[in-house]
């Protein structure tokens, strides 16, 4: 192994994967401007879209209640609610979007009422749809608070106490620091956003440096040179692991700048009377915005290394067997799947660090990660998380070296 060539070699792929537009665009421009679009962009148009959703009234259509008219009356004063006439087939504009919600009111409901019986009033809505999942939750709080002030009513004529049907209260009270809270809520996340980026930025450089140059033909002119292959496919996984980590940095930058430049925003855009109430209401509550430990983002640094490296010379044995760009597409694609698979595992409840998930790749990135975000530091998982990682990227990259060596790889028809 002579690191001479390896840097010679690294520097010349270096040099034509920047003049390569394909390459530029995924480790460079999409980083670059992938958190601000998904954070000004798809934010604020999500945000825009349900504002406006929460803010039109709901079509409401009533079953029955003609002997209930106070009911009624209250249903169509109400500004939340848009009252449509009664039809037979309102459980077929439901389920075509137009209506939202349906309410049977039973015979006699006003009238049960006043006797204190009974009565149970049914919700029709479309379960999944978000519109009409809004509808059917403000009809619940509307008959919510007509069922409380009934039973109000009932108790002042008694003469009891409106608080006699609430003998005592349940509070809840955390008890996890801030770092652990912010650590469980995002420490998940995290690695897998992560993970995701890493894969892609080593992806497009892995494919050109090896099924692109057979299709140009420039691979042939490289194994001409009086340098060991060896080297040759350490400098080309170095200028992928090189890209990999570049993404990864540019995009937790464009992050971090959207962040700032985004609460700068908010911060300047609210008005000195909504700072104080946001003030007093901040000094009233607890603080709604999560920490994690600081430690544990160059935790996650550390523990990523070895998964650049796994990636990156993972994609180069296949992107090598290819016998053209878009046949190494086809190679490449689907691992997309079966790296998010285990990187979602570690998101749900019950799946936890151990000696036995210490061991499967990617998820015990993800496992770990969440506690050193948590400030959490299981040293000795960690050194096995660690290990085991390196020993499979080494595995990998020893494979990858060994398939550089196979004359009907490289010159495969």
């Amino acid at each position: 192994m002579n690191w001479s060539s390896i840097t010679t070699v690294f520097l010349k792929e270096l040099k034509d994967s920047l003049r390569d537009r394909r390459t530029v665009i995924s480790m460079i421009v999409v980083p670059t401007l992938l958190m601000p679009v998904i954070m000004f962009g798809v934010g604020f148009l999500m945000t825009k879209i349900v504002k406006q959703a929460r803010s039109e009234a709901v079509t409401l259509m009533v079953v029955g209640g003609e002997d209930s008219p106070g009911v009624l009356a209250a249903l169509r004063e109400d500004a939340r609610f848009r009252v449509r006439p009664a039809a037979e087939n309102y459980r077929q504009l439901i389920s075509d979007k137009k209506l939202r919600v349906a309410v049977e009111i039973p015979a006699g409901f006003e009238a049960s009422l006043a006797a204190g019986e009974p009565k149970t009033v049914t919700l029709y809505h479309y379960e999944g749809e978000m519109k009409s999942g809004m509808g059917v939750s403000a009809v619940e709080r509307f008959f919510r608070d007509l069922r409380d002030r009934t039973v109000e009513s009932r108790l002042n004529d008694r003469g009891l106490p409106a608080d006699l049907t609430k003998p005592f209260e349940v509070k809840r009270q955390n008890v996890a620091p801030p770092e652990k809270v912010g650590g469980n809520l995002f420490g998940g996340l995290v690695p897998y956003i992560i993970i995701i980026v890493c894969f892609t930025g080593a992806m497009y450089p892995a494919i050109d440096l090896t099924a692109g140059e057979k299709e140009r033909g420039t691979m042939e002119t490289l194994l001409c040179s009086p340098v060991h292959r060896v080297n040759i496919v350490l400098g080309k996984f170095l200028m992928v692991v090189t890209a990999s980590v570049a993404t990864i940095i540019l995009t937790l930058l464009s992050t971090g700048v959207s962040l700032l430049v985004g609460g700068s925003l908010f911060t300047g855009s609210r008005s000195v009377a909504a700072a104080q109430a946001a003030t007093e209401a901040k000094a009233a509550a607890p603080a709604f915005i999560p920490m994690i430990d600081p430690m544990g983002i160059f935790g996650v640094f550390a523990m990523i290394a070895p998964v650049a490296v796994l990636f990156a010379a993972v994609l180069l044995a296949l992107s090598l067997f290819a016998k053209s760009y878009k046949e190494a597409q086809s190679y490449v694609s689907p691992l997309i799947i079966v790296i998010i698979l285990p990187a979602m595992m570690g998101l749900l409840p019950g799946i936890e660090l151990s000696a036995k998930t210490a061991l499967v790749p990617l998820l015990n990135l993800t496992l770990v990660c969440k506690e050193m975000l948590s400030g959490i530091w299981n040293w000795h998982y960690i050194a096995l998380i660690f290990g085991s990682t390196s020993l499979y990227a080494g595995i990998a990259l020893a494979l990858c070296v060994k398939m550089f060596n196979r004359e009907d790889v490289i010159f495969r028809a």
